[in-house]
């Protein structure tokens, strides 16, 4: 109980949900835990986890032991993620019938226990710092967390916090809440029994990301790749010694319209509302609303919001081991770990070293695209497959990029690492380049503005009929400002009603998307010419 004080509360001992009702039987805590992590769905950002805001979601499995009595009782599952999806619980190994299930959230927190108390009596207890002297007031509470706090008592009607002492409360300890989040179930067994049971079900408030560093060589053909799972609990609850699992891929799960959906659970605040003077004695005295004072969540209220543990824990844990699950993959965590409450935790997910690389730059443009001189983007290309040391499923996430300078490495661009299967390119961009420049242009026309189109045909009333339009020519120029000669690629992309007639060099790539390779010499200038026609639909 320690954990869950706060300035100004007071818990009394005999909170426990149930408490006297015969029926009521408590599972015993997890035996073995499982977790298995899903990314957010749909979600394309690799931008950094946030505890506030995850959009992911678990399958937790947890195996407990359970004692049964004959006839109808309610077991509950206490310490179960406070995000649960209690529609979605299964439970297996009951030599019983599920009548019900119930997910009670209502837990000890202030806001709870004001609105739990409400109308109810309670002992304002008022403590004086220059003396030490307490004095204890019964009274009962009036109006709860959400409008302000009003005390009701013998002396008088008054607002929480107005007082100017430090003050607490001593509550009812016949309060129904719990200390976790509690799942329940109503069953009906035919006779006592013990049995050891497995619970599942989905909960918000996780996800994961993959986080990649590449180290280039001396000579930048080669690279040591490196990267790690993040795993995200906003939950209250942790879950210690859990075999672990993340999944990646594209799974379809739809969405309920609740936008409250993927964000940590917190705690309504509790506002202090005072009057002018203090009190309600006057009563033509309008009510002076102060400024609400922030409270931490109830599981962290012996620590500030600045200390949610946001921490990552690195473990020393060995890498995951991958495994297909229908067309989506599984990263297994061959040792158990402790997916805690508000932490993020990373594992080991791969090394790779000597890895083949090509390094070069790109540009992507419009083929009638007319530019001044834009910064080419930086590129790294390899091919996930075992000749170049990979040949494993790559999950996407962010990428930064090391090369060595001096005898140490340093930071020289940061990109993003797409989901990549095997024998498929691997490609990322490091960032934008400071040496290497292009520039597009329009020259004018300098072989025909138009060719014939086909003759238009018979019809009765329209007559529809293409032709084909040469467009002007254009001349791109990369511009390549550093001592060493770079490879270069362009990509030039088509309307639906154009092709490309003519070009210097000759591209390779698809008709609708050229692509134009070459090398641009060191503090050197290179330049593409190339003519598209598009064709014009006339009505007539």
């Amino acid at each position: 109980m320690r954990r869950l004080t706060h300035p100004w509360l007071m818990f009394v001992a005999g909170l426990a949900p149930g408490a006297g009702n015969a029926a009521d039987v408590v599972a015993g805590a997890p035996l073995e835990r499982s977790v298995t992590v899903y990314r957010a769905p749909n979600e394309q950002s690799t931008e950094e986890l946030d505890l506030m805001y995850l959009g992911g979601f678990a399958l937790v499995t947890e195996t407990r032991r359970v004692e049964l009595p004959a006839g109808i009782s309610r077991i509950r599952f206490e310490g179960v993620a406070n995000d649960i999806e209690p529609q979605t619980a299964l439970i297996s190994g009951l030599p019983s019938t599920v009548i019900e299930k119930d997910e009670d959230t209502r837990v000890l927190t202030p806001t709870e226990l004001i609105a739990a108390s409400l109308g109810h009596d309670v002992v304002l207890v008022r403590t004086y710092p220059k003396t030490g002297h307490s004095t204890r007031t019964p009274g009962v509470i009036v109006s709860d967390a959400e409008g302000g706090v009003v005390f009701q008592s013998a002396e008088g009607v008054e607002a929480l916090r107005c007082s100017g002492l430090p003050e607490t409360f001593r509550f009812d300890p016949k309060i129904d809440l719990g200390a976790t989040p509690t799942l329940s179930v109503q069953v009906q067994s035919p006779a006592a029994a013990s049995a050891t049971i497995t619970l599942s079900y989905l909960a918000e408030g996780f996800d994961w990301a993959a986080d990649y560093v590449a180290t280039l060589s001396d000579d930048g053909r080669t690279m040591d790749l490196g990267a790690w799972v993040t795993l995200a609990n906003s939950n209250d609850v942790s879950f210690p010694d859990a075999s672990t699992q993340v999944v990646a891929g594209r799974l379809n799960r739809v969405e309920e319209e609740d936008d409250t959906v993927g964000r940590a659970s917190q705690p309504e605040r509790i506002l202090a509302r005072c009057w002018p003077q203090r009190n309600t004695s006057s009563p033509d005295q309008t009510i002076n609303t102060q400024e609400p004072r922030p409270m931490a969540p109830m599981a962290m209220a012996a620590a500030s919001q600045a200390e949610l543990q946001e921490t990552i824990v690195v473990t020393a844990q060995k890498r995951a081991e991958l495994e297909q699950l229908g067309d989506l993959k599984l990263y297994r965590i061959p040792e158990t770990t402790d997916v805690q409450s508000h932490q993020m935790k990373q594992v080991r997910l791969l090394d790779r070293s000597d890895v083949p690389v090509e390094t070069y730059y790109r540009a992507d443009l419009w083929a009638a695209y007319e530019s001044e001189f834009l910064p080419a983007q930086h590129w790294i290309r390899s091919r996930n497959d075992v000749q170049h040391h990979l040949g494993l499923p790559l999950p996407r996430g962010r990428i930064q990029t090391f090369a060595p300078a001096q005898g140490t490495s340093l930071l020289i661009g940061e990109g993003t690492m797409r989901d990549t299967t095997l024998n498929e390119d691997v490609e990322y961009r490091i960032g934008d380049s400071n040496d290497v420049f292009v520039q597009s242009v329009t020259e004018s026309n300098t072989v025909s503005a138009a060719r014939p189109g086909r003759p238009p045909p018979k019809l009765r009333h329209v007559h529809r009929f293409e032709s084909a339009k040469v467009d002007d020519i254009q001349r791109v120029e990369i511009t390549n400002a550093s001592s060493s000669a770079v490879a270069f690629e362009l990509h030039v992309a088509l309307a639906s009603s154009e092709q490309l007639i003519r070009a210097a060099p000759a591209p390779a790539g698809t008709p609708a998307q050229p692509i134009f390779k070459l090398r641009v010499p060191a503090a050197g200038t290179v330049t593409i010419r190339y003519q598209t026609e598009h064709s014009e639909l006339h009505v007539n």
